[in-house]
């Protein structure tokens, strides 16, 4: 065994090779002993440096292993907390006040809304923390990487402005239930029934069935038609002459009548009202109804009443006035010209009459003719 090392040793110390006669020299071949110092090298680098390597393999794993499972704790906590809200807004279902609060569809929508959003921001912000720790961790000057991303947050911030105020005008509007799915709204731009609530567009269904996508950031005031209660106002129009306690009577008539039926009586949530005389004109005058209805249902009981005061003041004798009654009246007013005398037909320039009224203009006589070859001549 000790004769490997003279043998290295009688090889490293034989004489290089004689250059060539043409003068370029050969590459040197690396030996044994040069491999062998090079490996020893590397050996004691290892050495000395894989407790190093070994510290921060172990502080990244950890890392890693706590983010991973503070995430799941953290969207675990989160999911319960949807859920609960959820288990007890059905709850709430069963009991007298259930018709009063939003739809089962509006309150699973702004939930999952809700949900995603406290999930994604939770990731957000473990992840990139424990992202910066391993940078740290390599010995890494985060200083630099920190003002860049700085900068190109500043720089889309302000080339996608539209971008975050649509979605931070959405997680508000969500966060503090401003409206949800079943809701009819004003929002300015657009009015309809809400059909999906997004964070960056909400979609309303107008009137007529078309579909508006309204942006979150465009809303500027939002009117809430669905939320609390809602008021049906009618205006009825009667001639001056009318009899008002008959007029107050046949309404009373038909909003004491109007509340005992179905399905009307659910939707008033207070007594149909003779507020009194809204406005009174020279020949008519305005007596005002309102009722509490349900949210939404205002339209829908406005129209109802109308039918019903129509049909009552027909059978009362009671004259409403415009639309029709207002042609019979027309016919009862005398006709303001049937009094004026037919025009002279001595107004006319052009009619006979005229013509031979006319004092007769006298008529020029022509000159005499004078003749071409001289004077005129007088015979006797």
């Amino acid at each position: 065994m000790s004769s490997l090392p003279a043998a290295l040793l009688a090889a490293g110390a034989s004489p290089s090779p004689s250059p060539s006669p043409s003068g370029s020299t050969a590459p040197a071949v690396p030996t044994l002993q040069d491999a062998q110092e090079s490996a020893t090298n590397a050996a004691s680098w290892v050495e000395q440096n894989w407790s190093t390597w070994l510290a921060m393999g172990l502080q990244i794993l950890l890392i890693v292993v706590v983010a991973v499972a503070l995430r799941a704790v953290v969207r675990r906590a989160i999911t319960k907390l949807i859920d609960r809200m959820n288990r007890t807004a059905q709850a709430v279902d069963g009991s007298a006040l259930g018709g009063l609060l939003v739809n089962a569809e509006r309150r699973r929508q702004r939930a999952a809304a809700i949900g995603s959003v406290l999930r994604s921001v939770a990731s957000f912000l473990i992840l990139g923390t424990a992202a910066l720790m391993v940078l740290g961790t390599f010995k890494i000057n985060l200083a630099p990487l920190l003002a860049s991303a700085g900068v190109a947050g500043v720089a889309i911030g302000f080339g996608a402005r539209n971008l975050v105020t649509d979605f931070l005008s959405g997680v508000f509007m969500i966060l503090e239930d401003q409206y949800g799915v079943g809701d009819v709204i004003d929002a300015g731009v657009a009015t309809g029934e809400v059909i999906e609530v997004g964070l960056r567009v909400t979609k309303l269904r107008g009137d007529s069935g078309e579909i508006w996508y309204v942006r979150n950031g465009e809303v500027k005031r939002i009117g809430n038609l669905s939320q609390g209660w809602a008021t049906a106002g009618v205006d009825v129009t009667v001639k001056a002459s009318e009899d008002l306690e008959r007029v107050k009577a046949t309404l009373d008539e038909v909003a004491e009548k109007m509340s005992k039926e179905e399905p009307w009586h659910e939707m008033l949530w207070g007594p149909v009202e003779v507020l009194g005389l809204d406005s009174v004109l020279i020949d008519s005058m305005v007596v005002r109804v309102s009722a509490r209805t349900m949210p939404g249902k205002s339209v829908t009981v406005e129209r109802e009443l109308r039918w019903r005061i129509k049909r009552a003041f027909d059978a009362a004798s009671i004259r409403i006035v415009g639309g029709a009654t207002a042609v019979e009246d027309q016919e009862d007013t005398p006709d303001p010209t049937a009094t004026v005398a037919a025009p002279s037909a001595y107004s006319n320039a052009d009619s006979p009459q005229t013509a031979a009224a006319s004092p007769i203009t006298p008529q020029r006589s022509a000159p005499p003719a004078k003749l071409r070859n001289g004077p005129a001549r007088t015979f006797e």
